[in-house]
């Protein structure tokens, strides 16, 4: 009779060591999988970062050679029809943080370069600041 309510018990749920050897498993899987996880959420908001400021260059190159003169804000290259709209910083995750910077002669306008106000470095070392 007690073999009887024995099978009874067990077939009801798991015992305890099989969580916890179920538990260990998803933690060993988990150790290896959340480095490489957050190390490609980086990554990409490196390539991210690099493309946004490629693309803002460019529309203020563009309109430098459209209009012989450096735009007065990154608003006048989307009002203008340079960009569909300010990309945001995916750092800052903010379409106002881009440090403005002006020309040697500020008679051509205010913006002649753009880069981002992110505080870190990138993976490679060097300032997202300085890019």
């Amino acid at each position: 009779m007690l073999s009887g309510e024995r099978s009874k018990m067990c077939k009801r749920g798991f015992t305890l060591i099989e969580l916890i050897v179920a538990l260990a498993i998803v933690a060993i899987i988990l150790t290896i999988a959340a480095p490489k996880y957050f190390g490609n959420i980086d990554k990409t908001k490196e390539a991210v970062l690099r493309e946004d400021l490629y693309v803002l260059r460019d529309a203020i190159d563009k309109y430098y050679g459209d209009k012989n003169k450096y735009p007065d804000a990154l608003e006048d290259l989307v009002t203008e029809k340079y960009l569909r709209s300010i990309p945001i910083d995916p750092f800052t995750l903010s379409a106002r943080s881009w440090v403005l910077v002006p020309p040697e002669d500020t008679s051509l306008g205010v913006v002649s370069d753009v880069r981002s106000s992110a505080p870190n470095k990138a993976r490679d070392g060097t300032w997202f600041k300085d890019w």
